[in-house]
């Protein structure tokens, strides 16, 4: 379908076929509109679509990586037994701190749209928490704290960090 001329295609309806039957050649060819100044053949309804989409996988991977950060200070809070557990969870929740770090160093206005989703990184946190106790190498631990495997009303229901507690909590050093 790809050529030098954006009027490859012929109408809007192909251009929106295009797009859910050929995503890169959907990119290409509005590309192509654009720069000809071609608007009224773009297909401006998937070109919305997909600019708010970008936004909210930035935004989904900052509460995720918050979410991994959670989990991690909770554990290391109330699970860590020895000096030798808790290992993987400081550099697990380095790296999303670097991710997080990362994304507010691109997008700096997130770092302020994400302070309002501590809630769903929490419940994100939680979900992570009761699979962690779903592993059978850690039933001894679901035991011993539990008594079961945890659900959700075995966690605090609201977030028992501050956004900068997720940014800064470092017990470890």
């Amino acid at each position: 379908m790809s050529s030098d001329k954006a009027i490859a295609l012929t109408t809007k309806e192909d251009l929106r076929l295009l797009y859910s039957r050929d995503f890169y050649e959907w990119v290409i060819e509005n590309l192509k509109l654009i720069e000809n100044k071609e608007y009224e053949l773009v297909d401006w309804e998937n070109i919305l679509v997909e600019i708010q989409d970008m936004g909210q996988r930035h935004l989904d991977a900052a509460i995720s990586h918050m979410g991994i950060i959670l989990e991690h200070i909770y554990k290391w809070e109330y699970f860590k037994e020895d000096e030798n557990m808790g290992n993987g969870w400081i550099k697990s929740m380095l790296n999303s701190r670097n991710e997080i770090s990362y994304l507010f160093q691109r997008q700096p206005s997130l770092k302020n749209k994400v302070q309002l989703y501590i809630e769903d990184a929490w419940e994100y946190a939680i979900t992570r928490l009761i699979n962690f106790f779903k592993d059978p190498e850690n039933s001894r631990l679901a035991q011993k704290y539990f008594g079961k495997i945890p659900n959700r009303n075995d966690f605090p229901q609201k977030c028992p960090y501050t956004f900068e507690q997720i940014l800064n909590f470092e017990p470890f050093l």
